[in-house]
């Protein structure tokens, strides 16, 4: 069956069949399913769950029992197990699964993807190995369909909650950019576009790891004072090697870079700055991750950025700390003592 797209030419006027726009969201986290709750309000939406129990709960309690326990889902949002059926159908696809798991999902449903089909992440992470973004391997994997991320300051129970909140759809091509905006928006969660893909990718895949050493900050007690200095510089940091990677610095100013990172550093909801908190604490890291059902991007990263930075020539001594706490076991207590021993320049300078 031709896509939507594909018979619109991607750029055709598609408003007549656009109401019609079927969505699907693979992954049944947190953050996929409050998505897919989002979409449902437009357009028809199947959220992909792995878990049997999990999509009959949505189809038949409207609710996620193991990740938001509690949120009621737009009563018209369904979910099933069968991925033929959920990819097949789809003129919009949104990857709502982790970075680890990414490159061998796309392979998954690269055999029934429909030419054309947009292919929107959802994920704030790097590949293992080779440092790449989402988008990236996307374009490897489904060469031919247009690739895009939706990122921002987004905590998926206060959506469900029903606040305000904004995101930002990043695609090269506006026209489809503009379409998603109709897709993903809601009365009181906005959607604006951006054609960075780069910068707006990497905004959500970089503050993770600051988000741990500002978690690091609350657990060892240290101040708001500290925090604010970790925020701050954590953006000049990672704003640094994202302008090196392609991104343009206005992005990392915006709702996919500094908003972004606000929201992960400072909410007793970020994964990311709770283990960071833990890790100030002195629990060990194994047993903070053990214990969580969910994926804390920033461990996996820290290691990845740092090596970024490196290829790039970009100095990231927050990264750098972060990445000694959790390869080689560093304390805490340690890290904020290697930070505050580097000497002080000029504030727009590299550090």
């Amino acid at each position: 069956m031709e896509s939507l797209w594909a018979r619109a030419g991607w750029v055709g006027s598609v408003y007549g069949d656009w109401m019609h726009i079927r969505v699907a969201v693979i992954g049944a986290g947190s953050w996929g399913t409050t998505v897919a709750h989002l979409c449902a309000h437009n357009t028809e939406t199947v959220l992909h769950s792995r878990r049997e129990d999990v999509a009959a709960a949505i189809n038949s309690d409207h609710e996620n029992p193991r990740y938001l326990e509690g949120y009621k889902l737009h009563p018209g949002l369904t979910s099933s197990t069968d991925l033929a059926s959920v990819v097949g159908a789809a003129d919009l696809l949104v990857m709502g699964v982790p970075s680890k798991g990414f490159r061998d999902t796309l392979r998954d449903v690269a055999p029934y993807l429909r030419p054309w089909v947009p292919v929107v992440s959802l994920a704030k992470g790097l590949e293992l190995g080779t440092g790449k973004r989402m988008t990236e391997l996307a374009e490897e994997e489904l060469p031919g369909h247009p690739v895009g991320v939706l990122t921002g300051p987004n905590l998926a129970k206060e959506i469900l909650a029903g606040n305000a909140a904004a995101a930002v759809v990043a695609m090269t091509d506006p026209t489809i950019a503009v379409r998603l905006q109709d897709v993903f928006s809601s009365q009181l969660f906005r959607v604006y576009t951006n054609q960075d893909v780069i910068g707006s990718e990497l905004g959500g895949a970089l503050k993770n790891v600051i988000a741990l050493a500002a978690g690091m900050a609350d657990g060892l007690e240290t101040g708001d004072n500290t925090r604010a200095a970790v925020i701050t510089r954590g953006l000049a940091e990672l704003t640094r090697l994202g302008v090196a990677m392609g991104g343009e610095a206005a992005t990392f100013a915006g709702l996919a870079g500094l908003g972004d990172l606000i929201a992960t550093c400072i909410s007793p909801q970020s994964r990311n700055r709770y283990v960071g908190e833990q890790l100030g604490r002195g629990r060990p890291l194994d047993e903070i991750i053990e214990e969580m059902n969910q994926v804390a991007e920033g461990v996996k990263s820290a290691p990845i950025v740092c090596e970024l930075g490196r290829i790039h020539g970009v100095s990231m001594p927050i990264a750098e700390e972060m990445r000694a706490v959790v390869e080689e076991g560093r304390s805490a207590t340690d890290a904020y003592r290697g930070l505050v021993r580097r000497p002080a320049t000029s504030e727009h300078a590299p550090d």
